[in-house]
């Protein structure tokens, strides 16, 4: 039986393979890679505070503006991506010499390039489902696949400098009586507006999740404004968490230099603030609230400790990575930090965290720590 003949480069005639195409979607790609690794940087610096790196309370929506653009992003990014390799895939097909280190080590680096941004996007898209049919952490591999695409990228983008450099302005489109005699399709500016086009719809079709304006067409996101307890989505229900409720003996405890404890109506009888912030998930959507109960640090106060300090905030919660969290010493200092004990002008719902949570400027959702029980000042 004859054997199949392999293509080869040369098999593939449409004008679209050309180094100008790639690099124009390539310019698309690079700024969606960029863009989604700065802020998905952020979002693990806000999550993992390194001792030597400060982070603002303020602006107080500006991780619902970064985490919103870190998802935007990934996404925009599936459909370019698609392009891209399309576009140059005919380059896997040409004769590789494996004495010629520069075309060896550019070919490995696009196989690096390309696997690890398809798994990262693959596993991105799935966590904005809550979904998690793999034996690894999520967050930790998300952010360590971050960094081998941005070290393959530079690798790429370095021996392949001269050819981007070269097709970087725009070039003239061939004329069809350069091409072969059966070449039919798109021309160069019409796969340019396909592509585009499509970024534009997957992008405007989720981003309502996280721009409320927008959330009537965001039929691809997996959460819109206004659906849930109290017109507010929940991620982690009270079931999930296994918390049921309280009970007359249930006690609100904060320990600093000395300790004191309260009951929901003692808490209720304290002094209420009120802060209009968002809850804006790791995920990708938010959405604003307005939020009312006592300042972390007139509860510091009352205890005796610094306005900033550094809060241990422990939650009823059972099991799960967030049953505790930190409030850093500029987060809990901030009068818009409250113990929140209402949502929307109602006592909160249980899925929100009744009897009382944490509701924080500049914080992750999963951060705003629910069913809260006790506050430690971390010395």
């Amino acid at each position: 039986m004859k054997l199949p003949v392999l293509p080869t480069e040369k098999s593939f005639q449409s004008p679209l393979h050309h180094p100008r195409v790639a690099t124009v979607i390539g310019r698309w790609l690079g700024t969606a890679v960029v863009i989604c690794f700065l802020t998905g940087l952020y979002s693990h610096f806000l999550q993992d505070t390194p001792s030597w790196l400060p982070i603002p309370s303020r602006p107080a929506h500006l991780y619902r503006v970064t985490q919103g653009l870190h998802v935007l992003s990934g996404i925009v990014a599936v459909p370019l991506l698609l392009a891209k390799v399309w576009t140059v895939y005919p380059k896997l097909f040409a004769k590789l010499n494996p004495k010629a280190i520069g075309p060896t080590l550019e070919r490995l680096s696009i196989l690096v390039l390309v696997s690890a941004m398809a798994l990262e996007l693959l596993i991105g898209f799935v966590n904005t489902l809550q979904w998690y049919p793999w034996p690894f952490p999520f967050r930790q591999t998300h952010y360590a696949l971050a960094w081998i695409i941005v070290g393959a990228l530079a690798v790429h983008l370095a021996v392949k400098l001269p050819l981007i450099r070269a097709n970087w302005r725009r070039t003239p489109e061939p004329t069809p009586e350069s091409l072969p005699a059966n070449t039919t399709g798109l021309t160069r500016r019409g796969l340019f507006r396909t592509v585009a086009g499509a970024a534009t719809l997957v992008g405007l079709t989720t981003v309502g999740q996280s721009a409320s304006p927008l959330g009537a067409i965001a039929v691809l996101a997996p959460r819109k404004p206004g659906i849930g307890p109290q017109g507010l989505p929940v991620n982690r229900t009270a079931e999930a968490a296994g918390v049921s409720g309280i009970d007359a003996t249930w006690r609100f405890t904060i320990a600093g230099p000395k300790q004191l404890s309260f009951t929901l109506d003692q808490l209720n009888a304290l002094p209420q603030h009120r802060s209009d912030l968002p809850i804006a998930c790791v995920e990708g959507w938010s959405q604003g609230a307005r939020w009312e109960g006592i300042r972390i640090r007139d509860l510091l106060q009352a205890v005796g400790a610094a306005p900033h300090s550094r809060v241990r905030v422990v939650s009823m919660e059972k099991g799960g990575f967030y049953g505790t969290s930190e409030l850093p010493e500029e987060f809990a200092a901030d009068p818009l930090t409250l113990l929140a004990l209402r949502l929307n002008g109602s006592e909160l719902a249980l899925d929100h965290g009744f009897p009382a949570r944490i509701i924080a400027p500049n914080r992750p959702g999963v951060l705003q720590t629910k069913w809260v029980h006790r506050l430690e000042v971390v010395a």
